[in-house]
């Protein structure tokens, strides 16, 4: 093999000193003028790279630049001659792009200006109308702009702009393409825009409109795919939807088949033929009886309209494709969110009874954890087949990443039906998958609610179901939208409470069992609201895992309880460790570990009085990773307790490997030590447990002496409860301290 390898990205490029010359005398060509709009720096060096030594149409390229829309628009209201804009759709604000292209169009006045339009946001797209009604003649990735492709957009922005430009004379011809790339951009869809070309031309060049148009079905999978009729007006209307194969006329089968073949426009004696080029294989060929010979203007004005018309083709093509990135799930390549809120909208008005289902698999996320990410897409995929399959006359869409949408008759998608089709496994590379779903449901009764009301309200349902029980399903009630209500103002106020300081720290000592000397405290997180009024944390907690708050609520209240024991260690006696509650989500949070020697280098606390409280239910969450981040905490001097031990599920194998030093008795089973039936069994187990585990242990909800008389027969080595102190405040905490150093003493 040779050792030049053929790369398709690749132009080539003049020599520095050659110029074109006109008659032996060395003469440089007046430059195609393109403008590049852009903020960033690197965007232009590429471009100018690109363009540097480039013809296009035998002449030569010179960008100018612009940083900002203020300065493009000064450039384009100074600089004559310019043929092209490349212009990023995001500078100084998301509209900035648009908002020059409304400018160039309607205040300068340039509307034989071509222009590109770029971005290099994924997944960004102007609006439809936008492309429209502003006259953009492309939409590119950045990251699309290669050599080449550069190349070739320009090309043809750029013939296209010439061939304005020489016809201004034809003003009544001109006129009338304009008028026709206007009329056909505005067509419904892809038949519309083919239908209107007939029309469009005709009327262009006042002949018969009997006519067709005819393309090719642009399958990769099937490139000799042959060419069917997409459009027919005249004496050929009833050849709509035929193949070539079918159509009954020989002269105009014939010279369709010429036209494809040779891929360029036909002028006949009967008719005309054009072939019109659109991207990715996408061609139209247009077929007109021609009922008189065209004269050399006509004939000039129909190369432009076809290259105008080619235009409005990727056009038309790009906004199909548009719709489709803003309509269908490009996963599953079935209809997203947006299609279903439309759907609903629809299914409001008919006359049948309708419902809006979501179906939410279950615990997908550890399933795709285990099959891989790659055989979760396609596990995803044989869901919504077996959906289609199953509700056939209802809507599905992917509404989320687990979670799909159907609505459809209220008796075909009853919660038995929806559940029945997943009683059978699904096949995933070879394996028998077996799944189950949770459902949330809305009755469309209401013809005056909006869509994305009722697919709030199935969404609502669905929380309720998950939050009671997997695999169940719930339909939607007000009292429901009240409780998601209440808790959306409490988040927000808790938001509030936060940025304002509203939130707090209490604290509740530990102390030895023998002779209750203090050993420690708990940093408790508290709430006060503007008017006073407590919020009890088993109320904000939970809602600040769920909203991610506690992230940075974990954060604060890790270097607030650093910082008091600082002060603590300061103003008492006592050799004080601080309790500090890790939640699930900060425990598995990638940068905990960062945060904890953050606050650690902050607040100099010595890491030997840190005491970390994690629940049996974080320790579980995944062993080998869990116990990782432990090794990692014990290594820094930090001590580890399990909280509400005796609660969960642990191992104790998994226990004994575990880097920790402390179990805590959780509530329930101090409640047993008292009365008559007083049954200290458990409590005791639990401290004979940490004891073979060379584990301290502390009781918790320690009320009564009769609980702290049973702790001490089965020698538990600490405790904490309001027999012994209520979580204080700091200034109360202190003094409570200094009257234990006088009881002590």
């Amino acid at each position: 093999m040779p050792d030049s390898p053929v790369k398709d990205d690749i132009l080539t490029f003049l020599d520095d000193d050659v110029d074109s010359t006109i008659g032996g005398v060395p003469h440089k060509l007046d430059p195609w003028r393109v403008l590049s709009v852009d903020d960033d720096e690197d965007v232009h060096v590429t471009t100018q790279l690109a363009l540097d030594h480039v013809e296009i149409l035998g002449k030569p390229v010179e960008l100018l630049r612009a940083y900002s829309a203020k300065e493009a628009l000064e450039v384009l209201a100074t600089e004559k001659g310019i043929a092209v804009v490349l212009l990023d759709v995001v500078m100084e604000d998301d509209h900035a792009g648009l908002d020059i292209v409304d400018k160039i169009r309607n205040e300068l006045g340039l509307v034989d200006l071509r222009i590109v339009l770029r971005t290099g946001q994924p997944g960004y797209a102007p609006e439809l109308e936008a492309i429209r009604d502003y006259d953009i003649n492309d939409y590119r990735n950045k990251s699309e702009l290669t050599h080449t492709k550069l190349y070739t957009t320009l090309t043809s922005v750029i013939r296209s702009y010439s061939q304005i430009r020489a016809l201004e004379a034809s003003r009544k011809g001109l006129e009338l393409i304009t008028k026709s790339s206007g009329e056909l951009i505005n067509s419904k869809g892809f038949d519309g825009f083919s239908l209107g070309i007939i029309t469009q031309l005709s009327a262009l060049l006042d002949l018969s409109d009997d006519g067709i148009v005819c393309t090719r079905a642009n399958d990769d999978s099937n490139p000799d795919a042959g060419y069917t009729v997409v459009a027919a007006t005249g004496r050929y209307q009833s050849s709509i939807n035929n193949t070539l194969d079918e159509l009954k006329e020989f002269n105009v089968k014939r010279a369709l088949e010429q036209c494809i073949q040779e891929k360029k426009n036909l002028l006949l004696d009967h008719a005309i033929v054009l072939y019109i080029s659109g991207q990715a294989g996408c061609d139209l060929i247009a077929f007109l009886d021609q009922t008189r010979r065209l004269d050399d203007t006509e004939k000039r004005l129909l190369d432009v309209f076809c290259s105008n018309i080619s235009v409005c083709l990727n056009n038309v093509l790009m906004l199909s494709k548009l719709h489709r990135y803003a309509y269908f799930d490009s996963l599953l390549d079935i209809p997203n969110r947006l299609a279903f809120v439309n759907c609903i909208e629809e299914y409001k008005f008919k006359t049948e009874a309708a419902s809006v289902v979501l179906v939410d698999v279950d615990q997908f996320s550890a399933i795709n954890d285990t099959i891989g990410i790659l055989n979760g897409d396609f596990l995803l995929g044989v869901v919504a087949q077996r959906l289609a399959d199953k509700f056939k006359g209802s809507f599905l869409a992917r509404i989320s990443g687990d979670v799909f949408g159907l609505v459809g008759a209220r008796n075909a998608l009853r919660p038995k039906k929806v559940k029945e089709i997943f009683s059978q496994p699904f096949e995933v590379a070879g394996q028998e998958q077996l799944i189950s779903v949770t459902l949330g449901l809305y009755d469309l009764d209401d013809k005056n609610e909006h869509s994305q009301e009722a697919l709030k309200k199935a969404n609502i349902a669905l929380k309720k179901a998950k939050e009671s029980l997997r695999g169940s399903h719930c339909y939607f009630t007000r009292e429901m939208e009240q409780e998601a209500e209440t808790r959306f103002r409490l988040l927000h106020n808790l938001r509030k409470a936060f940025d304002a300081d509203r939130l707090f720290m209490m604290f509740q000592p530990q102390v030895s069992v023998a002779d209750g000397r203090p050993v420690g405290v708990e940093a408790l997180l508290r709430w006060r609201t503007e008017e006073g009024e407590m919020v009890p944390p088993d109320r904000f907690i939970p809602l600040a895992e769920s909203s991610g708050l506690i992230i940075h609520l974990g954060e604060w209240v890790l270097r607030t309880a650093m910082l008091q024991l600082k002060r603590l260690q300061h103003q008492t006696s006592f050799n004080l460790r601080m309790g500090i509650n890790v939640s699930m989500d900060q425990f598995r949070h990638p940068e905990f570990l960062d945060v904890l020697d953050r606050a650690i280098a902050e607040t100099a606390v010595n890491p030997q009085c840190i005491e970390l409280e994690v629940t049996e239910s974080v320790a579980m969450i995944d062993r080998i990773a869990v116990n990782k981040i432990l090794s990692s905490i014990a290594s820094r001097g930090i001590k580890i307790a399990i909280d509400d031990f005796g609660t969960g599920f642990s191992s104790l194998s998994y226990l004994e490997r575990l880097a920790v030093h402390r179990l805590k008795i959780d509530k329930s089973f101090i409640d047993k030590l008292q009365g008559d039936s007083a049954d200290p069994r458990l409590a005791e187990m639990i401290v004979n447990l940490a004891k073979d585990l060379s584990l301290d242990v502390i009781a918790e909800g320690v009320e009564l002496a009769e609980q702290a008389e049973w702790l001490k027969k089965i020698n538990c080595d600490e405790a904490q409860g309001y027999f012994y102190a209520r979580p204080l405040e700091e200034a109360r905490l202190i003094e409570w301290l200094h009257e234990q150093e006088q009881r002590l003493a």
